[in-house]
C-alpha cells in the first residue's frame, strides 16, 4: 500500500468493491468481513484472569466488563488490516450506522490501535454521490451505541448461560439436552407460538348456517346474503367466542331450519329493495418499507423467509440498488420524495400525486437505526425494467417490490364508494332481509402502483364478496333464485407465519428489526418450531421448555418485561442510562428487575417428569421423553399396572391431538408387534416391530406357560425358584434387521424376513484376491464389501439378487472416492469472476450447493436451488470465501515438563 492513502474499513467484501470504485486512488478500501472479536471462551483467558472473568468471560464484580478475543477465523483478516495500517495517513471506519456497525468499528479501533487520525464515516446508500458526501462529512465514534450493543451481548450471555443449563437437565431432547437453549428474545418468541397453539387446542368449534341467493333484474344479477330474520341479526363466525359460546343475541339456524327457509325463499321467487346506501370512502397509501414490513410483505408476496429476505436485501444494498435495509424508520429524504413523485407523475399522470408531498413521521426514537426507510437508491430511481439483466431473479423481484412500495407511498389517496342494498321478502311466515355490498373505486390513486398483501383471515366465510351492483332503487322488485343453505364451523386463530410473527413481535416491542430473522432461525434450528407450508407449528418440546420457563422464570418470558428490556437498551443507546448500573440491577435485582441471579439461585425443586407431561384425557398423558413425544395410557381398572405407551406421529400437530385422535391411536392395530412365524433353523419367533428409526425385525424366544418335562424320564419337574444373584447374567442380544425402504411392516412375509436376518449375504469369493464379497445394507444404502473396499449398489433388491460375476464387474469399474460424485442440478456455463472456473449447482449429501471446483457454498434453507441464478450463485461463493474455512476443533494436549538434576 502506497504511503499516504486513507484506509477505509467496511464489513462486506461486496461493499468494499463498490465503494473503492467511488472513492478513487486516494483511498484503500478493505473489509473486516463482519465482527473481528467476540466474548472469549474460558480456555482462551490467561490463567491469572480466569477467576476474575469467571465462566461468562465477564468481570461481573468489576462493572460487567467483557473479555474479548480475536476469533480464530479473523486472525488473518486482522493481520492484513494491521499491515495496511502501517502506510495509512488516516483510518476511516465505514461500518453500518447501527449498534452492530458501531460496535464493529469500536472493536477495530481497539484491535488495530492506530496512531493516525481516526474518523467515522456513515451512509445509507451506496451510490457515488452518497459515498463522496459521506467521506467529506465524517463524525466521531458514538460510544453510547457501542455501550448498547455491548450491554445486549453481555445480557444475552448471562441470560443464556444461566437459564439454558436448567433446560439441559430438566427437558430431554434426543441423546443430548445441550441442543436446547433459552434466550431473552427467542424464548418470548417461542412462547408466542406456543400460546397460539394453546388457544387452538382449547378452541371449541361452533356450527351455524347461512343462506345465499341470486337477485336479478333483467340480465343483471348479483349475490345476496341473509342478514336478518324478523329483525334479528343472523349469526356469523364473529358472534362466537373461542369456547363456542355466543357473544350476543343472534339467530342461529340449524341445518333443518336453514334448508326449509331456503326452500321457502326460493318459492317466494322475489324480494323488494327497501334501502340503498352509498357511502364514499378513502384509502391512504402505505408507508415505505421498514425492515419488519419488508420481511412481512416479502413473505406474503414473494414466499421468502425472513432470513432469505434479509440476505437478498443486503445484496441489493451492497450492490448500490437500495438504501440500508436494517431500519425502523418510515421517513424519506427530500430527494427521495421528489424522485418518487416525479416517477409517479411520469407513469400515471399529474393526478397521481397530491398537491403536497407526503411526509411519514418515524415511529422510532432509536438513535441507532438508519434515518430513512428502505427505498431505491439515488436521487433518481431506476425502474425495475431498467435493472433487468443486472440482478438475479430474487433480487429483481424484491427490487420491484421496494420500488412499487416507495412510489405508491407518495401517490394520491384512492377514492371509493361502497353501496349496500337491502332486500326484503316473506318466507315461512317470517320477514326475511337480505343484503349485498359492492365497492367501486372512483379514483384508484396509489392502487395503480401497489396493493399490500394480507395475512390469513379467520372469518373468511363471513365476508361479502366484492361485486359490481346494478343500479337499483328502493321499491324495485327483483327476482330471487338459486337459493342455497350453507353450513359453517367457526375456526380458531390461524397459526403464525414468519410474516405474522414478525408483525406480532414488532407490535409487542420484542426484538429489533435486525434481529427478527435470526430469532425465527434459532427457534426453527432448536426444534421448538417447524414449518407446515407457511405456518409455524410448535413441537411438544417447545411446550415443555415454555412450561419450565413460565413456572420458574416467569418474569424473563413475560412479554411486557421483554419489551421493557428493549426500551432500556434504547435508553443506553441514547446515552440516558448507565450501562454497568443497568446490568447490576438486571443481574442482582433492583429498578423493578427481579434479578437473574436471584431467580437462578432460588429455583427450588423442579419435577422433570411433571414438567414434560400434558394431560390429554383422564387416563391419557402426553409426555416428552428422551426420544420424543409419546402417550402414556393408564388402565382405569388397574392403576398399579404398567402404563401402555404409544408413540405420537411426528407429523401430528399439538392441536390435532384431540380426544378423538387419542382414541384412534389407542384402537389402532400395533403394526410394530406382528408375529411373522418361526425360524425353522433355530425355533425362534420372528416379530416385526416399530422402532425409533423405523420398522425392524427381531428374533425372540418362544414363550411357554406349560410345565417342563424331564427329558430322560418324561416326568413333569416342578420349577424351582431361582437363586438371587448379585450380578445379572449378560443375555445374548436378539438378532435384528431393519426393513428396506421398499418394504412395509404390514405386508412383509416370513421368507423375506429370514433373508433380511441372514444379511450380510456372501455373494462369493474374488478369485484373484481370495477375499469374500458380501452384499449388505448400510446407512447410505445398499453396497458390496470386499475387505475394506466398498462399492454402492443401485437398488436394495440387488443385495439378494446380485451374482458373483456381476459383483466382480462392479469392482472392475473405477472408484470415485468414498462416495458418489454429486449430481449436477444446474450448469450456468459461465466462469466465476474470482476463480475463473465454471460455476455449477450440485446436489450433495447434505443438500444442494454452489461450487466452482474450489469453493463449495451451501444454498441456504428456504431458497429453491432451481431459482438460484448466476448472480446469486456468485454471491454465495463470495460470502463463503469471506467466511474462510470452517473452524477445526482441536484438543489441547497437556504435557509434563521433565526436570533434570545435574550429576555430581
Amino acid at each position: 500500500m502506497v504511503d499516504g492513502k486513507k484506509l477505509v474499513i467496511v464489513e462486506s467484501p461486496t461493499k468494499m468493491r463498490s465503494i473503492q470504485g467511488y472513492l478513487g486512488d486516494d483511498y484503500e478500501v478493505l473489509s473486516s468481513v463482519g465482527h473481528i472479536r467476540d466474548l472469549a471462551d474460558k480456555r482462551d483467558i490467561p490463567e491469572k484472569d480466569r477467576e476474575k472473568y469467571g465462566k461468562y468471560s465477564i468481570d461481573i464484580e468489576g462493572g460487567f466488563v467483557p473479555y474479548y478475543v480475536v476469533s480464530d477465523r479473523k486472525t488473518k483478516t486482522v493481520a492484513e488490516l494491521k499491515r495496511a495500517m502501517k502506510g495509512a495517513s488516516e483510518l476511516i471506519l465505514a461500518t453500518d450506522e447501527d449498534r452492530e456497525g458501531e460496535a464493529i468499528a469500536w472493536h477495530l479501533l481497539e484491535t488495530l490501535k492506530p496512531k493516525v487520525p481516526v474518523k467515522r464515516m456513515v451512509f445509507h446508500e451506496i451510490t457515488k454521490d452518497a459515498i463522496t458526501k459521506a467521506a467529506e462529512s465524517t463524525r466521531e465514534l458514538d460510544t453510547s451505541l457501542v455501550d448498547a450493543q455491548e450491554t445486549r451481548r453481555v445480557l444475552d450471555r448471562l441470560y443464556g448461560w444461566d437459564v439454558s443449563p436448567v433446560l439441559w437437565r430438566k427437558v430431554g431432547s434426543g441423546n443430548s439436552g445441550q441442543a436446547l437453549s433459552a434466550g431473552r428474545v427467542q424464548s418470548a418468541a417461542t412462547r408466542m407460538v406456543v400460546d397460539r397453539e394453546r388457544e387452538r387446542m382449547a378452541f371449541v368449534s361452533a356450527d351455524y348456517w347461512s343462506i345465499s341467493a341470486l337477485a336479478a333484474r333483467s340480465a343483471e344479477s348479483f349475490s345476496i346474503r341473509l342478514a336478518r330474520l324478523d329483525g334479528a341479526p343472523l349469526a356469523s363466525g364473529r358472534d362466537f367466542d373461542d369456547k363456542g359460546q355466543l357473544k350476543k343475541a343472534v339467530v342461529v339456524l340449524d341445518e333443518k331450519q336453514a334448508t326449509e327457509l331456503a326452500s321457502a325463499v326460493e318459492a317466494a321467487g322475489s324480494a323488494e329493495v327497501t334501502k340503498v346506501e352509498a357511502k364514499p370512502g378513502t384509502r391512504r397509501p402505505y408507508a415505505p418499507f421498514t425492515t419488519s414490513t419488508l420481511q412481512q410483505e416479502a413473505g406474503r408476496k414473494l414466499g421468502m423467509t425472513a432470513k432469505v429476505t434479509m440476505s437478498v436485501a443486503q445484496s441489493l444494498y451492497e450492490r448500490g440498488y437500495i438504501t440500508y435495509m436494517r431500519t425502523d424508520s418510515i421517513n424519506l429524504s427530500a430527494q427521495a420524495v421528489q424522485a418518487a413523485r416525479a416517477q409517479a407523475v411520469a407513469l400515471y399522470g399529474d393526478s397521481a400525486v397530491p398537491a403536497k408531498p407526503r411526509m411519514y413521521a418515524s415511529k422510532s426514537k432509536n438513535a441507532q437505526e438508519a434515518h430513512e426507510a428502505i427505498r431505491p437508491s439515488g436521487d433518481t430511481f431506476r425502474t425495475p425494467s431498467e435493472v433487468t439483466g443486472q440482478l438475479g431473479k430474487d433480487e429483481q423481484r424484491m427490487y420491484d417490490l421496494i420500488w412499487k412500495r416507495t412510489i405508491a407511498s407518495q401517490m394520491s389517496d384512492a377514492k371509493l364508494e361502497t353501496t349496500t342494498v337491502t332486500l326484503e321478502t316473506t318466507a315461512a311466515d317470517k320477514k326475511v332481509e337480505f343484503t349485498a355490498s359492492g365497492t367501486v373505486y372512483t379514483f384508484k390513486g396509489f392502487l395503480e402502483a401497489y396493493e399490500e398483501g394480507a395475512d390469513e383471515k379467520r372469518h373468511k366465510s363471513d365476508e361479502d364478496q366484492n361485486q359490481q351492483l346494478p343500479q337499483v332503487a328502493a321499491g324495485d322488485v327483483l327476482a330471487v333464485s338459486d337459493t342455497e343453505a350453507k353450513g359453517h364451523s367457526t375456526s380458531p386463530k390461524p397459526r403464525y407465519t414468519e410474516a405474522s410473527l414478525v408483525k406480532a413481535l414488532e407490535e409487542k416491542g420484542i426484538g429489533r428489526p435486525s434481529t427478527f430473522a435470526s430469532i425465527i432461525g434459532v427457534i426453527l434450528d432448536r426444534g421448538y418450531v417447524s414449518k407446515r407450508g407457511q405456518a409455524l407449528v410448535p413441537s411438544w418440546l417447545a411446550f415443555s421448555v415454555i412450561r419450565l420457563l413460565e413456572q420458574h422464570f416467569a418474569e424473563l418470558v413475560d412479554y411486557d418485561f421483554t419489551a421493557t428490556l428493549e426500551e432500556d437498551l434504547d435508553r443506553i443507546a441514547r446515552g440516558e442510562q448507565n450501562r454497568s448500573q443497568w446490568l447490576q440491577a438486571f443481574y442482582f435485582g433492583g429498578d423493578n428487575h427481579p434479578g437473574l441471579r436471584n431467580i437462578v439461585d432460588n429455583l427450588g425443586e423442579i419435577d422433570a417428569r411433571e414438567l414434560n407431561a400434558t394431560p390429554i384425557t383422564d387416563t391419557t398423558t402426553l409426555r416428552f421423553g428422551k426420544f420424543g413425544p409419546y402417550l402414556e395410557i393408564v388402565d382405569p381398572e388397574n392403576a398399579e399396572a404398567e402404563p401402555r405407551r404409544i408413540n405420537v406421529p411426528e407429523e401430528l400437530a399439538p392441536d390435532e391431538l384431540t380426544q378423538e385422535k387419542v382414541q384412534e391411536l389407542i384402537d389402532a392395530p400395533v403394526a410394530g408387534n406382528r408375529v411373522l412365524g418361526e425360524n425353522p433353523d433355530n425355533g425362534k419367533i420372528i416379530v416385526v416391530k416399530d422402532g425409533r428409526f423405523g420398522p425392524y425385525l427381531e428374533e425372540t424366544e418362544p414363550e411357554s406357560d406349560e410345565p417342563q418335562a424331564d427329558e430322560a424320564t418324561g416326568e413333569v419337574v416342578e420349577e424351582k425358584p431361582k437363586k438371587k444373584t448379585t450380578k445379572k447374567a449378560a443375555e445374548p442380544k436378539p438378532r435384528r434387521a431393519s426393513l428396506f425402504k421398499s418394504m412395509s411392516p404390514e405386508t412383509i412375509d416370513l421368507s423375506t424376513a429370514l433373508q433380511l436376518l441372514d444379511l450380510p449375504r456372501t455373494v462369493g469369493t474374488d478369485p484373484e484376491s481370495d477375499e469374500a464379497i458380501t452384499a449388505q445394507n448400510g446407512r447410505y444404502g445398499p453396497y458390496l464389501k470386499k475387505g475394506t473396499d466398498s462399492r454402492s449398489l443401485d437398488s436394495e433388491q440387488q443385495i439378494f439378487d446380485i451374482t458373483l460375476e456381476e459383483a466382480l464387474e462392479v469392482y472392475k469399474k473405477p472408484k470415485y472416492g468414498a462416495r458418489r460424485q454429486a449430481a449436477a442440478l444446474k450448469d450456468f456455463e459461465k466462469d466465476d469472476p474470482t476463480s475463473g472456473k465454471k460455476v455449477v449447482i450440485k446436489d450433495g449429501r447434505f443438500g444442494p450447493y454452489v461450487t466452482d471446483g474450489e469453493t463449495n457454498a451451501t444454498i441456504p434453507k428456504g431458497e429453491n436451488a432451481e431459482e438460484v441464478d448466476f448472480e446469486r450463485a456468485v454471491q454465495l461463493l463470495v460470502d463463503k470465501r469471506a467466511k474462510g474455512p470452517a473452524k477445526k476443533r482441536t484438543t489441547r494436549k497437556t504435557t509434563t515438563r521433565k526436570t533434570s538434576t545435574k550429576k555430581k
